[in-house]
């Protein structure tokens, strides 16, 4: 058989085997199709493409706004611009603080790249350990702030290491050219630009202004593709003009240093106030700080304490009793007050002098500072006249000042007193009160019998300030008796005579008492001051000095503090420009005349 005879012949076979196949009789096609399961697949259908439509229409139209706002979300971003921090200047317009430009650095850390080597040197330069620096970096893989408000330098070193991952921002850090000087009025602010504490703190709403915003698209490296939308340009911080003379404040912070070291002392707090406008000149506190260098700072520090800590006031009440008791006709400057043999005893308590006086006139009452003339003078007072007086000059009442951690100190109500309590405030146990709070109240006899509003802050570019208008507590007469009094303090035979001030005359009273421990008084603990004026006859100024805890040798107020008042009234009264009233020649002897042990 030829090839094409058995092609066909297979052929014949296979067509001859499918007709013989009967398709009706199969198992799988004889069962009949329902027609539920048919129509049941059609519904299914339409109602997935109705499900589709109806989402549509839902993400289309009905909640449109809610969809695009997520997506913009995905790619659009709020950028702040943020406000430039206003700047804080003294009376004659010299900086104390202002906000300059400085980079941060920041991180994607899951973008980030680069050798162990660039890792470490990027620790390095940014003052981190590669252990701290990568610990850092895991804390987030989308963003993480590595070292806010570098140094341009650092900025720079870190750029040219060009790190993938590692980006920067301009942000604004605050300097303050006056350092630890001035660092109790300035304060400072946090790494945010938000104030802490001092005038950066008081002033925080007018300082900081208000930050701009600007809309803008983004890719996924943070990398801006463009505007959106409209900017909100930013509002800057206002300028604050303090009172405070930068000049003044540097040298009187010098001072009261340089005090605190030779007398070995733990602090010490200088206070300046302008005797005819009430504006404060200075406030100067040691140990301070550098606002621009907080690392390892303590609250010693930190605190203000010519503001912030009270004592009671010793020997610096004796003038408000003895200008009282002259105000109310009860003595007149020539009165004769017995406190021989030096002692006195109130219902069963002693109180003494340092040394016995005998009679004193009530103007040597105050110039030797006599324990038991004041207490015979105050014995004249009801309790309440007393707690009126005091409370008339500020004592009990928080000074109105606008800045933080301002004191109240305390006087207690009069009705509470006993007989022996009224006679120890007449020389300044029992109350307390501020450094601050002293020199306000010494303004009764610097402005001729008115206690004046006191004022830290002062307009920008405004002229000579007016004369301030206070409260009257005294006649101009009782005031400048007073302050003769208070000049005889500072001459031999008085507590003071190294509060002398060479080319200008000068009064106040110097103050010592043991500091309070708990409920007693620790008997080798003392606090000295001095508080005066000057010049005399028409104060321009008012000095207090604090020391506290001297522990050299010396530890009474004229020894300590006077010295330190003195500095500061010189160095002051000729930066104003106030002309010299006393001949040089007469002044030069009496300064080295010992002081008159002043009783405490």
């Amino acid at each position: 058989m030829t090839m094409s005879a058995k092609k066909r012949s297979a052929k014949a076979r296979a067509n001859a085997s499918v007709k013989s196949f009967n398709y009706s009789t199969s198992p799988l096609l004889a069962a009949p199709t329902p027609p539920w399961r048919s129509k049941l697949l059609v519904a299914l259908v339409g109602l997935g493409f109705a499900l589709l439509l109806g989402r549509a229409v839902y993400v289309q139209i009905i909640d449109a706004p809610f969809f695009l706002k997520q997506g913009e979300i995905r790619y659009g971003h709020t950028i702040e611009l943020p406000a430039s921090r206003g700047r804080i200047v003294d009376r004659n317009g010299l900086i104390l603080a202002a906000s300059v430009p400085a980079p941060s650095i920041w991180a994607i850390p899951k973008d980030l790249d680069g050798d162990a080597r660039s890792r470490a040197r990027l620790a390095i330069l940014l003052d981190m350990t590669s252990a701290a620096l990568e610990a850092r970096l895991a804390d987030n893989p989308n963003f993480v702030w590595l070292r806010r408000q570098v140094d341009e330098n650092v900025a720079k070193a870190v750029r040219d290491l060009g790190v993938k991952g590692i980006h920067e921002v301009r942000e604004y850090k605050r300097k303050y050219p006056e350092g630890e000087a001035a660092a109790h009025v300035v304060g400072f602010t946090n790494v945010e630009d938000r104030g802490q504490e001092g005038v950066e703190l008081a002033f925080q709403k007018e300082l900081a202004g208000r930050d701009g915003t600007r809309r803008v698209i983004k890719d996924r490296l943070g990398r801006v593709i463009e505007d959106v939308g409209d900017s909100t340009a930013p509002v800057e911080g206002q300028d604050i003009g303090l009172a405070v003379d930068s000049k003044v404040q540097f040298f009187a912070y010098q001072r009261i240093r340089d005090a605190v070291a030779a007398n070995k002392a733990k602090a010490g707090s200088v206070v300046v106030l302008d005797a005819q406008t009430g504006e404060v000149l200075a406030l100067a506190n040691f140990p301070s700080y550098s606002p621009s260098d907080r690392k390892n700072l303590t609250g010693a520090q930190l605190r203000n304490r010519a503001l912030t800590d009270t004592f009671e006031p010793g020997s610096t009440m004796k003038p408000f009793v003895a200008a009282w008791a002259l105000e109310t006709g009860r003595v007149t400057p020539t009165t004769v007050i017995q406190t021989a043999p030096g002692k006195m005893t109130l219902t069963g308590s002693t109180i003494t002098d340092s040394h016995p006086h005998g009679n004193l006139t009530v103007t040597e009452v105050i110039q030797k500072s006599s324990n038991v003339g004041a207490v015979r003078m105050a014995m004249m007072f009801t309790p309440r006249e007393m707690w009126e007086l005091y409370s008339s000059v500020g004592f009990g009442q928080k000074p109105q000042l606008g800045f933080p951690g301002v004191v109240t100190g305390r006087l207690r109500p009069y009705k509470s007193w006993r007989p022996i309590e009224q006679a120890t405030m007449s020389y300044g146990y029992g109350l307390s009160a501020s450094l601050f709070q002293i020199a306000h109240a010494y303004s009764v006899f610097a402005h001729d019998g008115e206690l004046i509003p006191v004022t830290l802050t002062r307009p920008l570019g405004s002229g000579p300030a007016p004369l301030a208008s206070g409260i009257r507590v005294l006649s101009p007469k009782t005031a400048a008796t007073i302050r003769d009094m208070l000049h005889l303090v500072t001459l031999p035979g008085g507590t003071a005579p190294k509060a002398q001030v060479i080319g200008y005359s000068v009064g106040g009273k110097s103050g010592t008492a043991y500091k309070q421990e708990g409920a007693s008084y620790a008997t080798k603990k003392y606090r000295a001051w001095f508080v005066g004026m000057a010049p005399i006859a028409h104060p321009r100024i008012i000095v207090a000095v604090m020391v506290d805890e001297p522990t050299a040798g010396k530890y009474f107020g004229g020894d300590v503090a006077a010295p330190v008042f003195s500095e500061v009234v010189q160095q002051t009264l000729r930066m104003m420009g106030v002309q010299p009233d006393l001949d040089v020649k007469a002044q030069i002897v009496s300064r080295d005349i010992p002081a008159e042990e002043e009783s405490f």
